[in-house]
C-alpha cells in the first residue's frame, strides 16, 4: 500500500512539474551581438549599457571586443564582430573599400576632445612643415582629424613627417619629449592638458568641427536582425537617460574601464556632447550626408580610399531612430 501511495505521489510531483514548464513563460533569447569599438570616451554609454546590465534588459547579449580603429573593418570584414562603432568618414571608407556597413544611429560630437598637440615654439599650421607627428594609420580618426587640418591651411599630409602612433602612445611619447607634435584624444589628450611645460594644443575640434561617431552594422545582419539593431539602438538612448539621472555613478562605470576616477572621466567627457534621439533625427535628416560629402575629398587626397562610394545614401539607415 505504502509503495502504491508512494508510485501515485512521485507521478503526480512529476506530472505537476511537466505541467509547471508547460505553463511558465519561455525564457525569452538574448540576441548575441560583438561590437568593435575602442576606449574613446565618446563611446563610453556603450561599456555603461554593458556594465550597467541596460543591454541585458533590451533582450541583447551584447559582447564588446576592443579593436584599433585601423582593425575595425577587417573584424567586420571576417564577421568576428557585426557591429561597430567609428567616425563618419570611417563608415564612408570602409563602403568605398568594399566593406559594407551601415550607420544605425549617432554617438557623439567632438567639442574639443579630438586635438593636435605641438611643441611650444609652434605658433601656426605653417610651422609645421617637414616636422614630425605621432598620428595613428590611414583610416583612423586621428589621421582624418590630421589631414582635414592641414587641407583648411592649405597643406596636404605630404608636408609632414608622419610617426605612426596609435592616439595614447602618441600623446604618452610628446609628453615624454619624442616627435614635434601628436594627434590624438581624449582620455589621453589630457596627459598634454596637464604637462603644459611639454607643449601646447595647437587646434582642436572646436576649431575644426569633423569628429562625429556612430554605430553602424553589416548590412546582411542588419536585414536579419532588425528589433536587435532597434534594441541596442534604444539601450544607448537608455544609457543617456542613466547618465542624466545618476551622473556620479555612470561616470565612476564608464571611467572604469578606462583607468580614470569618476571626476577624470566627467573631465574628458565635458569635451564632447553625447547625441540624444532628438539630436540624431536632426543629425541624419541632413548633416550626415553633407559631411559625408566634405570628407570624399579628403580620404581621395589622402590615399584613404581610391574612389568615391557608389551610393552614400546606403551607409546609413535612419529606421532606427524614429
Amino acid at each position: 500500500m505504502g509503495m502504491k501511495y508512494l508510485k501515485k505521489t512521485s507521478a503526480l510531483v512529476i506530472a505537476s512539474a511537466c505541467l509547471a514548464g508547460l505553463s511558465a513563460p519561455a525564457a525569452a533569447q538574448e540576441t548575441k551581438i560583438t561590437l568593435g569599438m575602442s576606449g574613446w570616451t565618446g563611446f563610453a554609454p556603450l561599456t555603461l549599457a554593458d556594465k550597467a546590465g541596460i543591454f541585458k534588459k533590451n533582450g541583447l547579449d551584447v559582447e564588446i571586443k576592443m579593436i584599433p580603429q585601423k582593425d575595425r573593418h577587417l573584424a567586420l570584414a571576417a564577421n568576428a564582430i557585426q557591429c561597430a562603432a567609428t567616425t563618419v568618414e570611417t563608415h564612408v571608407a570602409w563602403n568605398a573599400n568594399g566593406v559594407p556597413i551601415v550607420q544605425i544611429f549617432q554617438m557623439d560630437k567632438s567639442y574639443g576632445a579630438d586635438g593636435l598637440a605641438v611643441r611650444n615654439d609652434i605658433k601656426s599650421f605653417a610651422d609645421l612643415k617637414g616636422k614630425a607627428i605621432g598620428v595613428s594609420a590611414p583610416g583612423t580618426a586621428p589621421y582624418f582629424g590630421l589631414a582635414w587640418m592641414l587641407n583648411k591651411n592649405g597643406m596636404t599630409l605630404k608636408d609632414v613627417k608622419l610617426v605612426s602612433l596609435e592616439p595614447q602612445p602618441a600623446a604618452q611619447a610628446f609628453v615624454a619629449g619624442q616627435n614635434d607634435g601628436a594627434m590624438s584624444y581624449e582620455p589621453y589628450l589630457s596627459l598634454v592638458r596637464a604637462n603644459p611645460q611639454a607643449g601646447k594644443i595647437l587646434a582642436t575640434t572646436l576649431d575644426y568641427p569633423m569628429v562625429m561617431d556612430t554605430v553602424g552594422c553589416a548590412p546582411t545582419w542588419l536585414k536579419a536582425n532588425a528589433k536587435a539593431a532597434q534594441a541596442l539602438t534604444k539601450s544607448y538612448f537608455d544609457a543617456l537617460d542613466m547618465i542624466k539621472a545618476e551622473p556620479a555613478k555612470s561616470n565612476e562605470i564608464m571611467g572604469a574601464a578606462v583607468k580614470q576616477s569618476g571626476e577624470q572621466f566627467a573631465k574628458s567627457s565635458a569635451y564632447l556632447r553625447w547625441q540624444d534621439k532628438a539630436a540624431n533625427q536632426q543629425f541624419f535628416a541632413a548633416e550626415l550626408t553633407q559631411f559625408m560629402k566634405d570628407a570624399v575629398p579628403i580620404l581621395l587626397e589622402s590615399g584613404v580610399i581610391r574612389k568615391a562610394p557608389a551610393d552614400l545614401a546606403a551607409t546609413f539607415d535612419a529606421s532606427f531612430i524614429k
